[in-house]
């Protein structure tokens, strides 16, 4: 699953958050979310669903892997 960068930062601007804040939230380096961002790092399935939970979307908001969910 790889995590798509700007839906991650919207959420994450959504929520009023940091990338401090999200760090102390879900334990992700701040430096490695900045590069997930960017587009420069992708994330593992851990750390999406910890971040969806933090943002309280689905991780397929941040994702955009619904579509794959539909056909299993």
């Amino acid at each position: 699953m790889r995590a798509h960068a700007y839906a991650i930062r919207a959420a994450r601007l959504a929520c009023n958050l940091s990338l401090s804040q999200v760090q102390q939230k879900t334990g992700i380096d701040k430096g490695h979310l900045s590069n997930v961002e960017n587009g420069k790092a992708g994330l593992s399935d851990t750390n999406i669903h910890k971040l969806a939970e933090v943002y309280g979307v689905p991780h397929t908001a941040i994702t955009h892997d619904d579509h794959l969910q539909e056909k299993t």
